[in-house]
């Protein structure tokens, strides 16, 4: 219903791999002066999976981000191809990070990750029901994997010190859910 104030001139692809795009456009503004806007296109769609198990604890992720170049706690998460089903794409990424598998999975969240640069979207989901084997992890990959009581994961990203974006969106709507139904 509302009609896009950006006029696009011309575009560029900058850089282009199996994972991302870059694409600088040149244009007119919303005010109507001319600039460029940068554009991260994705290929593939982001899958966060917050892991409860029947005594409220969950499973955190540890790893290096080189993109951060610092080492984080998150929830295991991933890509997967828009043609692929993003529950599938969930159980994929919980086996190869964690070795767990799941009964029961509940989508949590639907958003944009980053739009004022890029079109990232990504799903989160709530996976119960555990069985647990051997992770499975990449090759880029070196993880550990953590138990913890979910309250103290909600405690870290009120403290602060879980900040990745799918973890953070999906461990609060945990914890809305939660109260909701009581549980805690």
């Amino acid at each position: 219903m509302h009609k896009n104030p950006w006029q696009v001139i011309s575009s560029k692809l900058v850089y282009d791999n199996k994972w991302i795009s870059l694409t600088e456009y040149d244009v007119i503004n919303p005010g109507g002066g001319k600039g460029i806007y940068g554009k991260v296109h994705f290929k593939n769609r982001a899958i966060g999976i917050v892991v409860l198990d029947d005594d409220l604890n969950t499973y955190l992720v540890g790893q290096y981000r080189f993109t951060l170049d610092q080492y984080t706690w998150e929830i295991p998460e991933g890509g997967g191809s828009f043609e692929e089903d993003p529950i599938e794409t969930a159980k994929r990424e919980l086996l190869e990070e964690t070795g767990i598998r799941a009964d029961r999975w509940e989508k949590l969240l639907d958003f944009h990750l980053s739009n004022s640069v890029s079109d990232e979207y990504g799903q989160v989901f709530l996976a119960r029901g555990l069985h647990f084997g051997e992770a499975e992890p990449e090759e880029t990959e070196s993880l550990a994997v953590k138990k913890i009581p979910f309250e103290e994961a909600y405690q870290m990203v009120l403290k602060g010190e879980i900040t990745d974006s799918l973890a953070v969106a999906g461990i609060l709507r945990t914890k809305l859910l939660l109260q909701e139904s009581s549980i805690i």
